[in-house]
């Protein structure tokens, strides 16, 4: 995962944004089974009365409610209520709210701060709970109220007759209510909180309070704020969405962009420790799969947590007596998690392999097409095939059934909890320990929790692949190249071609023996170095080391005295023409394909490289001439017009060293002479090293090399060789006739 870190970096700014929306995404989904909460329980049961200290109450209400006190209580209350009278000037303030108030005098509730509220509130509460059990006691219908029950409330109270009761029960001793006020103390204070609020919607009533338009109002406010918050929460999400899709956009982008960047500078030894099927696997699968991961990660796994602490915070703060059923909901979700996961952990890792393997048998089968078709083998190749996507497609299965099973399993455990919390907590609300709003609230918070570790288990669906796929891309990032620039490199300054061989060696990594041998030589400019050899003798090893696609084992190889170890890859290059053993074409047409060996070459420099490479006669017959298409690989041209096409891009270079790797080998042996003759005169003052199969090619080179077992056997001219190196003796009298010898 550091490969995903590192590409993540630079978008720290971006995602510290996301995180601090997502934060802020998460206040508003627990705020809203709060507020539904408060609807349900303040909006509906207490008819939108908010607290239970009522801001205003009748002198009479006044009066009974401070009976139901202890001292120190009753001083603290008659603190923090001002009398205003009936009528008066300060009552005006009050009319519109209380309209009686004009009629009587009543208390208004001083400023207070918040911690002093809830003390008044509780004292409030206690008082009241107080007078409706001394009310039970005395044998309920005294005084000729209606029935008072301290769980069901009231029915039909006549204030009047309890403001009846203030005089009686002013003339008894405080040791009377003492036991009533016991009481109070050691009830539930959700059972006493709720008869105080019936206390405070009475003495609003007295008042004149419109209470239908004070619940109005208030279920009206609620949901406007729930309605705000979802809006706001709807855009968080969808700004998060944006952010993150930006992200793993970019990352993608740069992360392919490195992984081709990097695969451009292997060598062939870095190339044979991975397989192009791979290699486009890693660059295409693999980074998408990464992709998949950080867009949904910075939404899900940044965002799950948040919210499932939250949610267990705020389901807590409404009852800690059910707290146990988020347990039991956690240890079921974790357990379900780390069981599917520890099974489709290991099947994630061999996905990958056989998605590499499907590529690979199914780019084999298009290259060779041609092959297969030929000898009559598209039967086995299909079974081939099968063979491959059927182990796929049954591991592919196995996991996506056994992640499928995650989401029911975790509605199963949804669904359990919510039976638990709604059994056990309506319990708790028969006893007057929960309230119906709170419960409601309840419920929502642990299927928030839920959600936040579905989230999490749709994350393990993509972690796991996400995490080998990373792991693969790393490999390829850091790979250490065999072949690198030296930190000091020395610039060509002759630019003259001059290469000599000082005894190389070279074994391909991993092997035991060596390809070549203390191979020593001189290519002068001006002159053609011909390689010839049986097949396997190290011709076409012996050529690539001088463009550096391996290095040299043992020795040395310079141009113009310098070791090329020494200079840049870019600048050794620059003085080559390289003209590959299978000419490669790149989709576009023939001007881009010839003038990829000189970006600003000129029209005319292009049409006599063609000249001179044999091309230019079917490239005019062509219907768009230079301008001719071609397909990917050079799929609509011959084996020879690719191969002519593949030495004009070369020509055009105007090298000082031109590589022919055995490419006149699709030539016609008048074409072949034709060429041959028309490059003597273009690379004039050039070094030409020819590999070739063909005595006839390289008859008139300046020099020629043969190779035997990546030794040299022979080094001369045509003559000489013919006389002293009977290697090159069987190859030409294998070829030629006497007469043609001679």
């Amino acid at each position: 995962m550091k490969v995903i870190m590192k590409y993540l970096k630079p978008f720290a700014g971006t995602i510290l944004v996301s995180l601090l929306i997502l934060f802020g995404q998460a206040i508003g989904e627990l705020s809203l089974p709060n507020l539904m909460s408060d609807i349900v329980n303040t909006g509906i049961q207490n008819g939108g009365v908010e607290q239970e200290a009522p801001e205003a109450l009748p002198s009479e209400g006044y009066a009974l409610m401070t009976l139901f006190m202890a001292e120190e209580d009753k001083e603290t209350f008659q603190n923090s209520y001002q009398l205003i009278e009936g009528g008066s000037s300060e009552a005006e303030a009050y009319s519109e709210e209380f309209p009686e108030s004009q009629e009587m005098d009543f208390y208004v509730l001083d400023e207070t701060d918040p911690e002093q509220l809830i003390s008044l509130e509780s004292i409030f509460s206690k008082a009241s709970y107080s007078f409706v059990t001394f009310m039970q006691e005395m044998g309920g219908q005294q005084g000729g109220t209606a029935a008072v029950d301290a769980e069901s409330g009231f029915e039909n109270v006549d204030l009047d007759q309890l403001y009846a009761l203030v005089p009686q029960l002013q003339q008894l001793p405080q040791e009377a209510f003492t036991a009533s006020m016991d009481v109070a103390d050691a009830a539930e204070p959700m059972l006493y909180s709720q008869i105080g609020i019936l206390f405070t919607k009475l003495f609003y009533e007295d008042l004149g309070a419109d209470m239908d338009a004070l619940q109005n109002q208030y279920i009206m406010t609620k949901g406007a704020q729930m309605l705000a918050i979802a809006v706001a929460v709807s855009v968080a999400s969808v700004a998060v969405a944006y952010f993150s899709s930006r992200i793993a956009a970019k990352v993608s982008g740069r992360m392919r962009r490195d992984v081709f960047a990097k695969v451009e500078s292997f060598s062939n030894t870095e190339f044979d420790n991975f397989s192009t099927a791979s290699l486009i696997t890693r660059t295409t699968n693999d980074v998408q799969q990464i992709q998949q991961l950080i867009t949904i990660g910075i939404r899900m796994l940044c965002y799950a947590p948040i919210l499932a602490t939250g949610g267990l915070i705020m389901a807590i703060d409404k009852s800690v007596s059910l707290a146990w059923t988020i347990a039991v909901a956690v240890i079921a979700l974790v357990g379900i998690m780390m069981t599917i996961l520890s099974i489709a952990m290991p099947k994630f890792k061999v996905l990958q392999s056989l998605t590499d393997r499907l590529n690979l048998v199914s780019r084999e089968n298009l290259s060779g097409m041609m092959v297969i078709r030929a000898f009559g083998n598209e039967p086995f190749e299909e079974n081939r095939f099968n063979d491959a996507n059927e182990e796929y497609t049954y591991t592919n299965r196995f996991v996506q059934r056994l992640m499928s099973l995650l989401m029911p399993a975790m509605m199963l455990v949804m669904n359990g909890v919510s039976l638990l919390i709604i059994w056990f907590g309506s319990q708790q609300v028969a006893d007057s320990a929960l309230q119906i709003g709170d419960m409601m609230a309840y419920i929502q918070y642990v299927m928030q929790i839920i959600m936040a570790f579905l989230m999490i288990s749709m994350m393990f669906i993509f972690l796991p692949r996400a995490s080998v796929s990373a792991t693969r891309i790393g490999e390829v990032l850091d790979t250490d190249l065999s072949i690198t620039d030296p930190n000091d490199a020395q610039p060509s300054l002759k630019n003259e071609g001059l290469i000599t061989f000082k005894d190389v060696s070279y074994h391909y990594p991993k092997a035991s023996e060596n390809v070549l041998n203390n191979i020593s030589f001189t290519a002068r400019p001006g002159e053609t170095t011909a390689i010839i050899g049986s097949t396997g003798s190290g011709k076409s090893t012996l050529i690539n080391l001088i463009p550096r696609f391996y290095d040299v084992t043992d020795g040395a190889i310079e141009i113009d005295g310098i070791d090329i170890r020494k200079m840049t890859q870019a600048d050794l290059r620059a003085n080559i023409g390289y003209v590959p053993q299978k000419g490669m074409l790149f989709s576009g047409n023939i001007v881009s394909n010839i003038a990829y060996g000189k970006d600003d070459a000129s029209t005319d420099e292009i049409m006599k490289a063609l000249e001179v490479a044999q091309a230019k006669n079917f490239v005019s017959e062509m219907e768009d001439g230079i301008e001719t298409a071609i397909a990917q690989g050079g799929g609509n041209v011959s084996g020879g017009q690719k191969q002519r096409l593949s030495i004009a891009r070369a020509l055009v270079k105007k090298a000082p060293i031109y590589i022919f790797d055995d490419s006149f080998s699709a030539l016609d042996f008048k074409t072949d002479a034709a060429l041959r003759s028309a490059l003597d005169a273009y690379t004039d003052n050039a070094t030409v090293l020819i590999v070739a199969q063909r005595i006839s090619t390289i008859m008139d080179a300046e020099q020629i090399i043969v190779l035997d077992k990546g030794r040299i056997v022979g080094i001369g001219t045509h003559d000489a060789l013919m006389k002293n190196c009977e290697t090159y003796q069987e190859i030409a009298k294998s070829q030629l006739s006497e007469e043609e010898l001679a």
